[in-house]
């Protein structure tokens, strides 16, 4: 089975659009969002569209959550004046132009998604998040010690655990001793559609492809593919440039930082 998991488009739809080009030539058997649809480009209404159409499982990012609920705190962690000053603007302008049939969607998007999996001679759970199962909005990096992903994990049940928010992607296997051998949990960030922050410009999403060989005692055997997908990153610099949103937001689309 070949799952499709993305996240953090944040209303870059040149770049949503290259991705479901690519998802649809490899054809996966389920595709899931895992949230922050709008934000920081200025497609926010044709992004949710094109999710909405397609009717692909979606959770809430914290994103989502502030502009569904019309609140100017999109629970993002700024760290400076500038980035506060620059994120009032994203989010008021967000806020403005986003119709209200696509709030109210952003308003009723679930929290989490865990799907239950038998194969017989194995049963795993994956649990789908955007921040963390704890918190839409904490950010888990890849440097978080083992024994907090297992304790994160251990505490919803999860074998596999997929989310987004940091816009790094990254796959972790973390061993957990138990008294017949070690069993392995997965914690896998699958980065960011249209907002990269790792260097790399193209849109990032995740192919996982489970079988009857994906045990969790078995290191190795969960195939996790990074997808990178080349997109017109000028294009929707240009469209941030000619926006009310500060001309910063596109160089950052450029540099993907």
């Amino acid at each position: 089975m070949k799952i499709a998991l993305f996240s953090d488009i944040h209303g870059n739809l040149p770049a949503l659009e290259a991705v479901f080009d690519d998802i649809e030539k490899r054809r996966p058997d389920a595709i899931y969002c895992l949230g922050d649809l709008v934000g920081y480009a200025p497609w926010p209404n044709e992004v949710i569209a094109e999710i909405r159409r397609r009717g692909i499982p979606t959770i809430a990012g914290n994103y989502d959550q502030g502009i569904g609920s019309h609140s100017d705190d999109c629970g993002c962690a700024y760290k400076t004046d500038k980035e506060i000053a620059m994120g009032a603007v994203s989010i008021s302008y967000t806020n403005e132009i986003v119709q209200e049939d696509a709030r109210q969607y952003l308003r009723t998007l679930p929290a989490h998604l865990m799907l239950k999996f038998d194969f017989g001679a194995e049963k795993f759970n994956l649990l789908l998040a955007h921040g963390s199962p704890r918190k839409i909005n904490e950010y888990l990096f890849e440097d978080r010690p083992d024994a907090s992903f297992i304790r994160m994990m251990r505490q919803e049940a999860a074998d596999i655990m997929v989310f987004g928010h940091t816009h790094k992607p990254f796959h972790r296997e973390l061993p957990e001793a138990r008294e017949n051998g070690n069993r392995f949990r997965h914690a896998i960030n699958i980065g960011s559609v249209g907002k990269p922050k790792d260097g790399d410009p193209r849109a990032c999403y995740v192919i996982l492809e489970l079988d009857d060989n994906t045990r969790m005692d078995k290191p190795g055997s969960l195939k996790v593919e990074f997808v990178r997908v080349q997109y017109d990153v000028e294009k929707a610099a240009r469209a941030v440039e000619d926006s009310p949103l500060p001309n910063d937001y596109a160089e950052m689309l450029r540099k993907a930082y």
